[in-house]
């Protein structure tokens, strides 16, 4: 049965968004920004052409559409970009869109983010009732790390987790599994996570998007990481969901937990609840599908959200079934044009 709630600021209420095969959308992650102080050699080519900033919704358009979807059934919002706290004035965002977790509307309303910012920010994004952020790193070994990142400095991110988690918020670790790069230390990596209470959750690369490197060069099939991982440590599968796509496995010798992302070795679509929105108001229903929908147009040509509801409900309709991500060996091309600092992670 439907979920019916009140539409903020008014007496009317709007059913859920449900897609053709019954799944209730109740997840939108937001990319407020193209742009990023990284060069992530998975994520970006080093000279990358952004959005004209005209292009871009501003603030309080980001707030008026996520506030629209919060009125629909959305009950997770995740701000993502690019970067998202390179955003020029991006903690009024965060503090607008807290009067729904205020409200008891959201349930939750968090953030990814390569951590390079935390320090700045990790104080106010607390105050924001932020709980808990995923941050992005892929090997603790700074000159390595250095190459990955191209511009990125590992000190300033270990410096935003402490401050981050100084602060009472709760992290969780992602990094992308990359062949002949990390591998070898993703053991480590895990030790050192839960030694300091945060999950870790592991990512195939993603064909998204020209970034000048092959990514039959780059893919490291998680199923080959796990059987690693089996022959040192006790892995045992658990009911565990933080709303995204990672299935979780505990770690007996550590006590923590371990997720895995594996959009190529074990489709994670059947049970998807998310789309995602752009910085310049495009309405992605899948990661690995073109088809999308402009809220932009229907956002600004009136005060009133009729026609952006209506717009939302057609791009929901249209919701595919999976992706179809694969790592094309013959032409070596990406499966989605779009970075995937563009989409948002």
């Amino acid at each position: 049965m439907n979920d019916i709630r009140p539409i903020p600021g008014s007496s009317a209420a709007a059913p859920a968004l449900v897609d053709p095969f019954g799944r209730q959308i109740d997840y939108l992650r937001v990319s407020v920004t193209d742009r990023c102080d990284f060069r992530c050699v998975y994520c970006m080519s080093e000279h990358m052409t952004f959005l004209p900033k005209p292009d871009l919704l501003t603030l309080e358009e980001l707030d008026r559409i996520c506030t629209a979807f919060v009125s629909r059934g959305v009950e997770k919002l995740r701000i993502t970009g690019g970067e998202p706290l390179v955003r020029r004035d991006i903690m009024t965002l965060f503090r607008s869109l807290s009067r729904h977790l205020d409200s008891g509307i959201l349930k939750e309303l968090t953030l990814t983010t390569n951590g390079s910012q935390l320090t700045r920010f990790a104080g106010e994004l607390a105050g924001c009732g932020i709980k808990r952020i995923n941050v992005s790193l892929d090997t603790l070994d700074a000159d390595k790390f250095k190459t990955l990142t191209r511009w990125g400095d590992l000190s300033k991110v270990l410096a935003g987790i402490d401050a981050a988690q100084e602060a009472g918020i709760h992290i969780k670790i992602n990094a992308v599994a990359l062949k002949g790069d990390n591998e070898d230390e993703i053991a480590s990596l895990m030790e050192w996570a839960h030694g300091r209470g945060m999950d870790l959750a592991l990512i195939e690369v993603m064909p998204l998007g020209d970034v000048g490197t092959e990514r039959v060069d780059q893919y490291l099939p998680l199923s080959l990481v796990r059987a690693r991982l089996a022959e040192k440590y006790t892995l045992e599968d658990i009911d565990f969901r933080t709303g995204g796509p990672a299935r979780y496995v505990s770690i007996k010798e550590t006590g923590g937990k371990l997720g895995f992302i594996t959009p190529l070795t074990h489709n994670f679509c059947e049970g998807c609840n998310r789309v995602r929105l752009t910085c310049t108001g495009t309405l992605y229903m899948c990661l690995g599908q073109e088809d999308a929908a402009d809220l932009r147009g229907p956002l600004r040509a009136a005060a009133a959200n009729d026609l952006l509801y209506a717009a939302m409900d057609d791009a929901i309709a249209r919701k595919p079934k999976g992706h179809d991500f694969v790592i094309d060996r013959r032409t070596k091309q990406p499966a989605v044009g779009r970075h995937m600092s563009h989409t948002g992670g």
